[in-house]
């Protein structure tokens, strides 16, 4: 009988980790033998977390170097763009342009070396978030009311009030979940559009969009070979684990009140 996924990944690892600290491209090495094959991996950020970088780009650059990358998909670039036209030693303002990249809401630095990294070996990068023209007309878009279940569809309600720190008014809270929801379903078509036979997708997106019971899972075919990695700050909160296929924790970050951070941009 063959062993259960999260079993094998756990065997896998325990040479490594009982040999000691190892480098972001081992770890990863050791850890695709257990996550392979896969059409799809989602590679879950918590987007102030500079660590997670360092495992996105080894991700890039360990698939890529095994021919087994067909494309990296980003949450922070539109679905549409890409650099599928640029040659492999396009510059960064070529890759920028390419992507129509939005450098308030996402700090090129932070990004290109992952990103560079892929261009640098060929690798399609393609925007798959939603598009600003969209997000508008997906609040009132009541398709996505009945695309949950109703526990997973009240969970997602509950993550977005409290990422909200509760100053949400309630009648925005349906609207910010369609859209939520339209996200994750423009990054699933995203990915379903950059899939390629025999090798592997790899989409990098915030840890709420790769959950599987709330996120762009749910907008994939049942079919589909798909392998979440959530990358998380510290300790991973306790229903983690039933979420990804592999928590990769990185050391905590330093204590900052972000919510006193949002009730200042909701104050009048």
């Amino acid at each position: 009988m063959a062993r259960p996924l999260k079993q094998i990944f756990s065997i896998s690892l325990l040479a490594l980790l009982l040999a000691g600290c190892a480098s972001p491209r081992q770890r990863v090495a050791q850890g695709l033998e257990a996550l392979l094959p896969a059409d799809l991996i989602l590679l879950g950020e918590q987007h102030d977390a500079d660590a997670h970088r360092r495992v996105q780009r080894a991700f890039v650059e360990t698939l890529a170097d095994r021919a087994q990358l067909a494309a990296l998909a980003l949450e922070m670039a539109d679905r549409g763009r890409s650099t599928a036209g640029l040659a492999r030693d396009a510059d960064a303002q070529q890759v920028r342009d390419a992507l129509h990249w939005n450098d308030s809401g996402w700090p090129w630095k932070r990004y290109a070396p992952v990103v560079m990294a892929a261009v640098g070996r060929g690798i399609p990068v393609l925007g798959a978030n939603l598009p600003s023209a969209a997000m508008r007309p997906s609040m009132s878009d009541t398709r996505f009311d009945q695309h949950l279940s109703g526990p997973a569809l009240a969970r997602q309600r509950d993550a977005i009030r409290i990422g909200h720190c509760n100053l949400l008014p309630e009648e925005r809270l349906t609207p910010m979940l369609r859209v939520q929801l339209a996200r994750d379903a423009s990054m699933a078509g995203a990915v379903m559009d950059a899939m390629v036979r025999g090798k592997t997708v790899l989409l990098i997106a915030g840890g709420g969009h790769v959950l599987r019971d709330v996120g762009v899972p749910t907008h994939l075919p049942a079919t589909l070979q798909v392998r979440t990695v959530l990358a998380v700050a510290g300790a991973a909160h306790e229903g983690a684990t039933g979420q990804a296929d592999w928590v990769w924790e990185t050391a905590p970050l330093a204590p900052r009140d972000h919510c006193a951070e949002l009730r200042r941009q909701f104050k009048p």
